[in-house]
């Protein structure tokens, strides 16, 4: 049979517990170990379903980020998976997740973005929810419902696991799913350069803006590319040649702070399909200017550099570039500073949300820059995402081709080429790698399978640190 047809289905036996992922042929289609992955995963409705399934309803899912909702009542519709969730603050400025669904009929009870509301009021039929999620009123109900409808059994459905970690508002559908930081792991290392001050204070980010686009892509190719997919810059050549970035300058380092070109690439895997690639300076790095053209600005950043290096020590070496935090959830950890989520609308269509960081009591003309730059670089008018959204659809398009899907993709680059724990904890490489892909799809394989929380979060030995040894 082909390497990337699915295997005839067969109707499930009459069990409730009858796994969806039961006709699907994991073991054939996703091969880490050599490196193999078919297309049939970026395009299959099966696939696609089941990921649905077993995946979003269990993995922790970024919503936002306390300041979208600083003050009781401000709410923030959001996503997780293909649904629509609230983020909001109850009048004791307590912070929920709730399902964007009436209890009633289903309609949306909260259309906006974003706002204040004392209230939620469904448009359908008027059941209305305060911010803690309780119903509050039913429209006729002593004359249609008194004696038959208890209201404490009709609260809007609350997402069960929720953490705030450093401003960023996670949550998860799973009852049983081990404390954010566990989930995280050492992935948190790198997470932390994202979310902290950039003067070395932990925590201190705010959201500045959040873009929001759709493209007709699987949602895994922009996952598996900030995994730390350089090998990719050809791709860029022609921004390259214009400059956009920090400095000014062309070329690849044009795009990124100058500090970068003068420390050490990293690729780093974790536990829980999470991987990133950082840069590891050198332990007498000093500031260099990224900013010339904007004195104030420029002067900003030297001065967080050497406040950085006063707090954090040997700790400060570590800057971040990419990452992503399984299932979906990327991030530019410099400049542009931004935290991505991609949610997934179909096998082939996935919607971008781009929530772009700043420190929140940076000075307002740092802000303006920041933002500025944000949206020359990045989202669906940047000009360097322009480059990679191209490389998804056509990479999408490519595998619903009758012949095409017949064929896998290959993900060998320096296969046996990393180190455990060397110099930073993790599966390390210090080449351009698919070791964080092939991390990514093996526990990604782990989800559909139905594994226990013990092996997708590495409790247990899990197959990458095997892989490694």
């Amino acid at each position: 049979m082909p390497n990337g047809a699915l295997s005839a289905q067969k109707e499930p036996p009459e069990t409730e517990d009858w796994p969806l992922t039961a006709n699907l042929p994991l073991d054939r289609m996703i091969d880490p170990d050599r490196g193999v992955i078919s297309r049939e995963i970026f395009v299959s409705p099966d696939f696609y379903r089941a990921e649905l399934e077993h995946l979003f309803t269990r993995a922790w899912l970024l919503v936002g980020h306390e300041s979208q909702i600083p003050l009781a009542g401000d709410f923030f519709v959001s996503r997780m998976g293909e649904e629509s969730v609230i983020l909001c603050r109850d009048a004791q400025r307590k912070v929920h997740v709730f399902l964007n669904s009436c209890r009633h009929r289903g309609m949306k009870v909260c259309r906006y973005e974003s706002g204040n509301t004392s209230l939620f009021v469904c448009p359908y039929h008027s059941w209305s929810y305060t911010t803690d999620g309780k119903l509050q009123g039913v429209p006729l109900y002593r004359a249609l419902y008194e004696g038959t409808l208890n209201r404490e059994e009709w609260s809007l459905i609350e997402v069960p696991r929720l953490e705030v970690y450093k401003g960023t508002v996670w949550a998860s559908w799973d009852p049983a799913a081990p404390p954010l930081l566990d989930y995280l792991g050492g992935a948190v290392d790198h997470l932390d350069q994202v979310l902290d001050c950039r003067d070395g204070r932990p925590g201190g980010s705010e959201v500045i803006g959040v873009h929001k686009w759709i493209f007709p892509a699987n949602w895994k190719f922009p996952s598996e590319n900030f995994l730390g997919d350089t090998y990719h810059n050809p791709s860029h050549r022609s921004v390259d040649m214009i400059g956009i970035g920090p400095s000014g300058q062309r070329g690849v380092k044009g795009r990124r702070d100058n500090e970068y070109n003068k420390g050490r690439h990293v690729w780093v895997g974790h536990p829980g399909g999470h991987g990133m690639h950082s840069v590891l300076m050198p332990p007498e790095f000093e500031y260099e200017p990224s900013y010339a053209q904007y004195p104030a600005v420029d002067e900003y950043f030297r001065h967080c550099f050497h406040e950085r290096k006063r707090r954090l020590g040997e700790k400060a070496r570590l800057l971040p570039f990419t990452g992503c935090i399984f299932p979906n959830t990327a991030y530019h950890g410099r400049q542009p500073r931004a935290l991505c989520v991609w949610h997934p609308h179909g096998p082939t269509e996935t919607e971008a949300w781009r929530f772009f960081l700043v420190d929140a009591d940076a000075p307002a003309d740092v802000k303006d820059v920041l933002r500025r730059f944000y949206m020359r670089y990045s989202g669906p008018a940047g000009m360097t995402e322009q480059d990679d959204m191209e490389n998804w659809l056509y990479a999408t398009a490519a595998s619903k081709g009758t012949i095409a899907r017949r064929y896998p993709f290959n993900y060998q680059a320096s296969m046996g080429a990393h180190r455990l724990n060397e110099p930073i904890r993790g599966v390390v490489s210090l080449q351009i790698t698919d070791q964080t892909p092939r991390n990514f799809y093996r526990v990604y394989a782990s989800y559909l399978r139905g594994d226990d929380w013990d092996i997708l979060v590495g409790r247990e030995r899990s197959p990458m640190q095997r892989a490694a040894e």
